[in-house]
């Protein structure tokens, strides 16, 4: 039987913080990420474009499973109602082993404090042999809860983020 080539995999985290603080974390600062889910990101760079902007170009270098890594993203979608950000993987260690890989970020809030963190991966594999992602479902599961703690105890659940 053939394995799936296409995929798509979510995972949902509960988060504390306000919604709205991970989106605009997410969508216009992803340079702030790495001081808050340290040493699984080194940094966050911009290549092309602005900050929180379409089409803009920025990377990851990353460690996952013991391994450093990088990944160069196209921001394709901020969607301020949905609190959604959309990025397409461009280049680095992700296209050795996709053709294809989109990561969807939205942040819903929940009645009372706090809400739902939801990573949506799209991918296709180059082959059958390639394994499910789930390491980087995983991986962005834990940076999720990085950057909770660090919102709550750096700023409580309510306080500024970084002039958000």
């Amino acid at each position: 039987m053939a394995h799936v080539v296409h995929g798509r995999m979510e995972i949902d985290v509960g988060i504390i913080s306000p919604a709205e603080k991970f989106h605009k974390l997410f969508s216009c600062r992803p340079q702030h990420i790495p001081k808050m889910s340290s040493p699984k990101l080194e940094d966050c760079k911009l290549h092309e474009g602005n900050w929180g902007k379409v089409g803009s170009v920025i990377s990851w270098h990353y460690v996952e499973d013991g391994e450093r890594k990088v990944a160069k993203e196209k921001i394709e979608a901020i969607d301020d109602e949905k609190r959604s950000t959309t990025f397409r993987v461009v280049d680095g260690d992700l296209t050795k082993l996709y053709k294809k890989f989109i990561l969807i970020f939205q942040a819903t809030p929940k009645e009372g404090i706090g809400g739902v963190a939801r990573w949506t991966l799209e991918y296709e594999k180059l082959s059958e042999e390639v394994p499910e992602p789930y390491a980087t479902l995983e991986f962005c599961a834990q940076v999720t809860k990085d950057i909770d703690s660090h919102l709550k105890s750096a700023f409580g659940a309510e306080g500024p983020l970084l002039g958000i």
